[in-house]
């Protein structure tokens, strides 16, 4: 046809351009059934003696196979007279079944590809024809459109002419009948309301047909297996949140993502180390080590000496094997009042002097009640019987009531000197002259009797200590 000199040839050219350079609008063509009345030109062959193309009548009607894909059957009829071939009146009639292919159904303005075959009968015979050619389908709304189309019909006219060819241009108003709103991605919104027609499949839809994210995740509602995602977690393909590190704070939202297995994390994912010793809770096996303390591996403190301090804090760190250290890891240097307690469970003092014939401690006994305060105070796991004794001058109650007096005095100055000594630690007991450790009858060995011992009670601690620790004498 291209090369015919008939101008429906150029015709059908231009309307092929048309249809792929045709700009279109999302659209969906609902209708099962169309009926489109109208009209057009068509150029019969010379050899019926027409020389002028010849308008005629016609439609179409159409059943929808599927959204793309149409059957058509279409009729025209031509009335005319003949310019040549002796004259006379010619009337056309034609009628054939086509099948039409929609390249471009959802869009608006849609070029199509119609082919088929049928009758053609004119001066009282038939004649079988086929045709095809390209057109355009305009919509004007779901139901409604504007259909041309240009093609050429052939048939077998006689054994002297052959085939024929009989091009045509073809405009009509298409009405459209049943069928449903097309929903093109099945999202329960039809194609003239959705304003998200591409939703995947099973996606969750508000009334406009777009996509719902409740959890703002990226995963659409209806896709996604975890709804509840918390808001900045990152997700899988199910939209499910993600926890690489194994820590319980979620990827996205863990600001130290690579937290090694076990450790326990803060609300932002990241490590804690409760005593701040460089080893992460959860790996560590000491969890309240000292500041300052050096730890090993574990988070445990390393004692080099093993004296009880730990390197780090220990200002002695040599000290040698089993020596009793002070908090700073150096080696204790015990008075002779402390190794009297430790060798023999108890402290005896002979100096401290009353007003006589009372319980009031003279200021001149001070220190020597404060060298023993100082000593106990480094020993509050002791319990301790404090005791009263008097020489054998004056009857044996007013003695007994008198030892129990100054027992009790020096209790109550360990007490008001000593706030980190729990009273309940220690007893106060008189004995009297019931316990003489010299002979009465001399000065010398009264001045003795007059005494105040603190006795251990519970021996078995300063039995431990001496086991396990070396003590070194003032």
């Amino acid at each position: 046809m291209c090369g015919s000199k008939n101008p429906f040839a150029m015709i059908t050219l231009v309307l092929l351009l048309c249809s792929v350079f045709a700009p279109g609008v999302a659209s969906a063509y609902e209708a099962k059934i169309v009926i489109v009345p109208g009209g057009g030109v068509v150029q019969l062959p010379k050899e019926l003696g027409v020389d002028r193309p010849r308008p005629f009548y016609g439609g179409i009607v159409g059943f929808r196979l599927m959204s793309d894909w149409e059957v058509d059957i279409r009729g025209s009829f031509i009335s005319t007279t003949r310019e040549t071939s002796g004259g006379g009146d010619l009337n056309l009639a034609h009628g054939e079944a086509n099948l039409a292919w929609f390249l471009a159904d959802d869009l608006r303005v849609s070029p199509y590809i119609t082919a088929g075959g049928g009758m053609q009968r004119f001066s009282g015979k038939d004649r079988v024809a086929v045709n095809g050619g390209v057109g355009l389908r305009m919509m004007t709304s779901n139901r409604m459109a504007i259909r041309i189309d240009g093609r050429d019909v052939m048939y077998w006219l006689n054994a002297r002419d052959g085939y024929v060819h009989q091009p045509e241009l073809f405009a009509g108003v298409s009405f459209g009948f049943g069928g449903s709103p097309r929903d093109s991605d099945q999202d329960g919104v039809s194609d003239k309301m959705d304003t998200c027609p591409q939703t995947p499949l099973g996606a969750r839809v508000n009334a406009s047909g777009c996509p719902l994210d409740g959890d703002k995740d990226g995963v659409f509602d209806g896709l996604d297996r975890c709804d509840g995602t918390p808001q900045g977690a990152r997700v899988d393909a199910r939209g499910c949140p993600t926890d690489t590190d194994g820590d319980g704070v979620l990827d996205g939202v863990d600001k130290c993502s690579g937290t090694p297995k076990g450790v326990r994390v803060d609300v932002s994912g990241c490590p804690l180390d409760s005593d701040k010793d460089g080893v992460a809770d959860g790996l560590d096996m000491c969890d309240a080590t000292r500041a300052g303390c050096t730890v090993d591996k574990s988070g445990c403190p390393v004692d080099t000496d093993r004296d009880g301090v730990c390197d780090g804090l220990d200002k002695c760190p040599d000290t040698p094997a089993s020596s009793r250290v002070d908090a700073n890891g150096c080696p204790m240097v015990v008075s002779d009042r402390e190794t009297e307690l430790l060798d023999t469970g108890m402290i005896r003092l002979e100096n401290v002097n009353f007003a006589t014939g009372k319980a009031i401690i003279q200021p001149e006994s001070f220190p020597v009640l404060q060298e023993v305060g100082e000593i106990l105070s480094k020993w509050p796991e002791l319990r301790i019987e404090i005791g009263g004794h008097t020489d054998s001058r004056g009857s044996d109650a007013m003695n007994q009531t008198l030892s129990d007096a100054r027992a009790h005095a020096v209790l109550d100055y360990m007490a008001v000197q000593f706030p980190g000594l729990h009273r309940d630690q220690f007893t106060a007991v008189g004995y009297g002259e019931s316990e003489p450790i010299a002979d009465n009858t001399t000065q010398l060995g009264m001045a003795k009797n007059r005494r105040v011992e603190f006795r251990v009670l519970n021996k078995e601690v300063l039995k431990r200590e001496q086991q396990h620790q070396r003590i070194v004498p003032k």
